[in-house]
């Protein structure tokens, strides 16, 4: 399945990004804003919306914002009632491409990644076939070549590709590595001024690439399920006899079931440091955090785990 060009009307991507055009400058917050715009301001993300639906919905939803239209003038320009522009906002239906597609345009979104997550969505969480995706886009006439991607974005992704696949690895089996990176930029790229408007880019898109990873990872009572990855540990592969493998599986798979209990942070930041073997500076480059938290995190994650192996099996589950 191949993504439609981009149409005459979306904006070339490749442009430099406009400080004028961020959410900020946009769409202030509070209640100013509020009263300020016509209309009823947008409701939330129906509950049920699933993670990979939204992956797309709320980049959709923000440039709505920005826009600066009400639904009313949205669905005049778009030929749609006012009550399915609100029902595809709030994530209670699922639009084909033939809807989604002018949206798009008119919010000058680009739309390239946001037909890849759009079909992704469709398939894994939607129950559509691949048939109902083909036919939604089929109608779409469309005459140009895709618009390229902003060039610091492109720069952003050369800079921290390795470093993600190496995270995402961790977790997911190597037939899914690949999927999820390209979820998290297709992601990126989309909400790329919100990326660049936001206190820090790395960390921003750190919380998406995350997200993504967790979303696709096996949990166990809440709790990130990433043991294969034991099988693979240099100390395992090294043991120079069956019984010496057997008790390095052992001490691996403890401390695995041990991470996993790590806060989200340190967890993070054990698993480049200690799985992954990076750099304190390099790993604060990648989460966009300053080196004395990496280095505490990791002081408070080994403490933990130190604490946690030594007790005894029955006690292990009642550690703090």
């Amino acid at each position: 399945m191949t993504a439609p060009s981009d149409p005459s009307a979306a904006p070339d991507e490749s442009e430099p990004f406009d400080k004028r055009d961020s959410p900020a400058a946009a769409a202030p917050a509070g209640p100013a804003h509020r009263l300020g715009r016509p209309g009823r301001p947008l409701g939330p993300i129906a509950a049920d919306c699933s993670s990979a639906h939204r992956a797309w919905l709320e980049p959709v939803r923000d440039a709505y914002r920005r826009s600066g239209q009400t639904m009313s003038q949205l669905g005049t320009q778009l030929h749609m009632a006012k009550s399915k522009v609100s029902e595809l906002m709030s994530g209670r239906m699922y639009p084909r491409w033939e809807v989604l597609y002018p949206l798009a345009v008119e919010l000058r979104i680009p739309y390239s990644p946001l037909f890849r997550l759009w079909a992704q969505a469709a398939v894994k969480t939607h129950n559509k076939s691949r048939a109902w995706v083909d036919h939604s886009f089929a109608g779409v006439a469309v005459t140009t070549r895709p618009a390229a991607p902003p060039l610091d974005y492109k720069a952003f992704r050369k800079l921290t590709e390795d470093g993600y696949r190496d995270y995402a690895s961790v977790f997911l089996a190597d037939d899914c590595c690949d999927p999820a990176l390209n979820d998290t930029y297709d992601q990126l790229w989309l909400s790329w001024a919100q990326a660049l408007s936001s206190p820090d880019a790395r960390r921003y898109a750190w919380k998406v690439l995350r997200t993504t990873v967790m979303a696709l990872t096996p949990h166990i009572d809440g709790r990130p399920e990433f043991s294969h990855t034991a099988f693979d540990t240099v100390a395992l592969l090294s043991a120079t006899d069956q019984d010496a493998a057997l008790e390095q599986l052992h001490e691996t798979l403890g401390l695995y079931k041990a991470m996993s209990r790590l806060p989200d942070h340190q967890l993070d930041v054990i698993v480049l440091r200690r799985l992954r073997a990076m750099p304190t500076w390099t790993v604060s480059d990648l989460l966009g955090a300053p080196l004395a938290t990496i280095r505490s995190d990791e002081r408070h994650a080994t403490r933990f785990l130190e604490t946690t192996l030594a007790a005894p099996p029955d006690l292990e589950g009642n550690q703090p």
